[in-house]
């Protein structure tokens, strides 16, 4: 991993979003150089599912050698962050970092989208980045090396990233611009780049999305600290970037990326917005069991006749309602319909919100919350444990309507399946 070098020691971070998961991991980084950071964010109370305080993230920080001012900072609020902004420059004299870290998620589409959720990606992600660098702008620009590093992906215009969840890519998307235009509107003044990983990040937030056994196909956080560490430590004049964290570090002469793994070997997720090469992305994805639809060319936008009796997906669904139980309802609450081309076409469903849980032939009982496209042959790979849910995604041979966040679930139950040994 990078080494810490002292570069940030008495150095004011002001960190939105940093009570846990790559913020906190960010703001440990630089502790460990005996920097001062400002944890800018919501949680003030123990989350139920997520662990982790502003004030327990504050004792982290200085236990590996950092000062910590904890703010209870919703990044909407104007006067919140105005509030903890002061503070700040009161107890540190100023702020020579600002990390725009806090972000809101919500992967469905346009009409399943509540405006509700839409406010609030809108508002945390666009807005609050906007905000929170307007009111830090005026001390950034007193420090000797000022910087603004946004946690965004690059400005990738592939529909693709639109189609599933246009909502979310806008909100996102919005910090990435704060980057493009701030970068250019402070040059030789502030330093503002942008980082995003090249895989998946474990965080309770990605546990909490992707299930049990998400983490597998995950990196650690310290491959985004590291990355982030590497960019605090460059001049102002390295500004305008657009980051991938793996490719920052090989720069730093890292080579061993195995360690950032939380399962060393295991294939990772690729993360959101970064499109590989066509023929790089067929090799990367049948190499994890997906063929790539751009590759068969076996799409159809005609719906699937209804299923044939016997078969292969029969049997597949004649086990899942095997191990169908009142756990795998309450974990999942959703109700899934399938519909399946190629050799085996046919409709399906998988009720895991009502009852026990049901699954067979047909249209389900009642409307389902996603929709999910693909032919047959990689919906029998998936549940055989052959094919990730997530990859079959990514490789664009699994098509999803509706709550994406609902296909990432489905990973627990293709782990019971592979316990029955189907």
């Amino acid at each position: 991993m990078l080494q810490n070098t002292g570069k940030l020691a008495g150095c004011t971070l002001f960190i939105t979003g940093a009570s846990r998961g790559i913020g906190k991991a960010i703001a440990l980084k630089a502790a460990r150089d005996g920097a001062n950071v400002v944890i800018a964010a919501k949680t003030a109370a123990a989350h139920p599912k997520l662990p982790g305080t502003i004030y327990t993230a504050a004792e982290e920080i200085e236990a590996v050698g950092g000062k910590a001012l904890p703010c209870i900072v919703d990044v909407r609020d104007e006067k919140q962050i105005g509030d903890a902004v002061e503070l700040a420059v009161q107890k540190f004299g100023g702020i020579d970092i600002l990390v725009n870290n806090a972000s809101a998620i919500n992967l469905t589409g346009t009409l399943e989208t509540p405006m509700k959720k839409v406010d609030l990606m809108l508002g945390v992600n666009l807005r609050g980045t906007y905000l929170t660098s307007k009111l830090c702008i005026p001390h950034l620009l007193k420090s000797k090396n000022p910087h603004i590093l946004n946690l965004s992906p690059p400005l990738n215009l592939n529909p693709m990233w639109f189609k599933n969840h246009t909502a979310y890519t806008m909100a996102k998307y919005g910090m990435s611009m704060c980057v493009l235009g701030m970068a250019e509107e402070f040059r030789g003044q502030i330093a503002v780049n942008a980082l995003w990983p090249k895989t998946a990040i474990q965080t309770a937030a990605m546990d909490m999305l992707g299930g049990s056994g998400v983490g597998n196909q995950c990196r650690k956080v310290d491959i985004m600290s590291d990355a982030a560490y590497s960019i605090f430590c460059k001049p102002s004049s390295y500004t305008g970037n657009f980051v991938i964290d793996e490719d920052l570090l090989k720069t730093e002469g890292i080579k061993d990326f195995d360690m950032y793994a939380v399962t060393p070997g295991h294939p990772l997720l690729p993360d959101f917005f970064l499109d590989l090469e066509p023929e790089d992305l067929v090799k990367h994805m049948e190499g994890h069991g997906a063929t790539p639809a751009f590759k068969s060319g076996k799409t159809s936008s005609e719906a699937a006749p209804p299923p044939a009796a016997g078969g292969p997906i029969e049997a597949t669904f004649n086990t899942i309602k095997g191990i169908l139980n009142p756990d795998v309802v309450k974990t999942t609450q959703g109700v899934y319909k399938f519909d399946l081309s190629g050799e085996h076409p046919g409709v399906w469903y998988i009720d895991l919100k009502n009852a026990s849980g049901s699954a067979g032939p047909g249209e389900p009982p009642v409307k389902a919350d996603v929709v999910m496209s693909m032919d047959s042959s990689d919906f029998s790979k998936m549940f055989a444990g052959k094919l990730k849910p997530t990859m079959a995604f990514m490789s664009g041979k699994l098509r999803i309507k509706g709550d994406m966040t609902m296909a990432i679930k489905m990973e627990k139950m293709m782990s019971l399946m592979q316990k029955s040994k189907l």
